[in-house]
């Protein structure tokens, strides 16, 4: 039984990946309950620490993939911050939006503060708009490369569980 709500607590975390939702911390604070209240050993420290250094590498890459794209459109290291910080209001500011808020934010934000950055350097519309455009292409990337580690995460877990560590 513990098992079979440690799996529901997993795929629920992957599922909130593409709302823009914490489905990596859904998915670390359901392993570590289960280390604690599940059966003993049936989860080791070393699976525990695995999972939260996934999650906080699919975080950190998840910010930095915005501006990395934005970069490579062409744009200004000013671009990608733009990038990185509008990304993060716009997902906080998205957040009374139920479900969809935080995801379009965070794309909306991505878009915007790379696109302000670049004006501010008195570039084009158009060249701007391209370099917005890449960062939005980043955080469309983000959130797959996201759901890949929360992937990597309920295969690792399972396997965990199967070989007993």
């Amino acid at each position: 039984m513990a098992q079979t709500l440690l799996f529901i607590a997993l795929v629920a975390g992957l599922l909130l990946i593409p709302f823009g939702l914490p489905g990596l911390w859904v998915m670390v604070g359901a392993v570590l309950l289960y280390s604690y209240v599940g059966p003993a050993g049936a989860l080791g420290a070393w699976t525990v620490v695995a999972v939260a250094v996934l999650a906080g590498i699919g975080e950190l890459l998840e910010f930095l993939l915005a501006g990395r794209f934005a970069r490579r459109y062409g744009g200004s290291r000013r671009a990608g911050w733009g990038a990185i910080i509008g990304s993060i209001v716009g997902a906080f500011m998205g957040v009374p939006v139920p479900l969809v808020g935080s995801l379009v934010g965070a794309f909306v934000g991505a878009f915007a503060g790379a696109w302000l950055a670049e004006m501010t350097l008195k570039r084009e519309i158009r060249a701007a708009t391209r370099v917005a455009t890449g960062a939005l292409v980043g955080r469309l990337a983000a959130t797959a490369m996201k759901a890949g580690i929360g992937c990597a995460i309920v295969v690792w877990v399972a396997f965990a569980l199967v070989l007993g560590r």
